[in-house]
């Protein structure tokens, strides 16, 4: 893989961890929580909305599919077993994002991200067509199942905001509540598991296509990612985002995603026509995107302690909720760029490298059988 191309993977992943944080911002600066997400807003939150939702997560799911095709690669280079040693990296993921939820906050995506890396790990290999098969039914059942609520909530009015207002006043009560509402605070990453193996499949067929590759087709790759989903999944992100709050899981599970697809080809663009010196910024945001676990959890740390009645209690309307995410943003910036130019990976990432290659776990996870191409390969 060429500099540029890991230039601009890591730029990608720096902006898709800070866009993150821009969605779940919201979570931690409104007292009501999730389901101020959900809810009515003024038009000023409206459009602040429209530029994070959702857009974010999804392009992180997109280049964590894109990582995967890359380590499905490099196993077969390797002539090693696949998925082989990913699903111990998978089971890291799964014990990382249980933590995290359990400790640090309740819309973790990492426990998520490993279910859905599990499943897809058995799919890149395959055959374009049983991949488009997946990709077909799952985005059907995921259309059908959000055409459905959706249709239900117009039908009486309803939205899927109300609740009572989470306690944050307490921090072990907060993890008790995680706890005793593990069911309620994951029925998301349920919900949103078939849009997960389209956005990942399609993350992996992007790269092996060369969306991200330095030629002529890779430009025209990403010429039309931009257009169409900027040019047609914004506006249409922004109209239901405007037509109410029945409207939400359209806007957050279905138009945000068509976004991100046209954010991966307008930043990598953007990143292949900038000059070789990158200034301070550009800086900043390649490494977080080197140390992206890193600054996940990060900025949802800092998150609770500026917002939770625990920490310094911070919370309000618009404005305050675009300061926080600037300060945590420029701290996780500055932290990250301090802490990379000491370091080859992150501290997180630095103690799954230790635990990924701990010599019990990496040999049972590889196995003693001898190599072989996954069926259906595309090699």
């Amino acid at each position: 893989m060429g500099e540029k191309r890991l230039t601009a993977l890591d730029v990608l992943r720096g902006v898709a961890i800070l866009g993150t944080f821009g969605t779940n911002v919201w979570i931690f600066s409104s007292p009501a929580g999730i389901s101020g997400i959900f809810g009515a807003a003024g038009p000023v939150e409206t459009a602040l909305r429209v530029l994070s939702n959702g857009k974010f997560l999804a392009l992180l799911s997109i280049l964590f599919g894109v990582g995967l095709a890359i380590q499905h690669a490099s196993a077969l280079r390797r002539g090693a077993r696949w998925p082989g040693r990913y699903l111990w990296r998978a089971t890291l993921l799964l014990v990382e994002g249980a933590l995290h939820y359990l400790l640090v906050f309740e819309f973790d995506v990492l426990m998520f991200y490993a279910v859905i890396s599990v499943q897809v790990a058995y799919l890149v290999g395959r055959s374009d067509r049983v991949q488009r098969w997946w990709m077909a039914a799952a985005a059907t059942l995921h259309l059908v199942v959000v055409g459905g609520i959706t249709a239900l909530l117009l039908a009486d009015g309803g939205s899927l905001s109300g609740g009572t207002p989470p306690d944050t006043s307490d921090w072990t009560a907060q993890v008790a509540t995680r706890v005793e509402k593990f069911l309620v605070y994951r029925a998301e990453a349920v919900f949103v598991l078939p849009l997960g193996v389209v956005l990942f499949l399609a993350g992996s067929r992007l790269y092996r296509a060369g969306a991200l590759a330095d030629t002529p087709r890779g430009a025209v790759l990403r010429r039309r990612l931009a257009a169409w989903g900027l040019g047609a999944g914004l506006p249409l992100s922004a109209l239901t985002a405007w037509a109410g709050p029945q409207w939400a899981l359209v806007e957050r599970y279905a138009c945000a995603p068509v976004v991100a697809f046209g954010l991966l080809g307008a930043v990598t663009a953007l990143v292949r026509r900038m000059r070789a010196a990158a200034g301070p910024l550009r800086r900043g945001v390649t490494a977080v995107g080197r140390c992206a676990l890193s600054c996940y959890i990060a900025q949802n740390v800092l998150g609770s302690v500026l917002c939770y009645d625990w920490g310094l209690g911070r919370t309000g309307g618009p404005l305050w909720t675009v300061a926080c995410w600037l300060l945590v943003s420029a701290a996780v910036v500055a932290g990250a760029s301090w802490w990379m130019t000491r370091h080859d990976r992150g501290p997180v990432e630095t103690l799954w490298d230790m635990a990924y290659r701990a010599p019990g776990f990496s040999r049972a996870a590889s196995g003693s059988a001898a190599p072989r191409t996954p069926r259906g390969s595309t090699r």
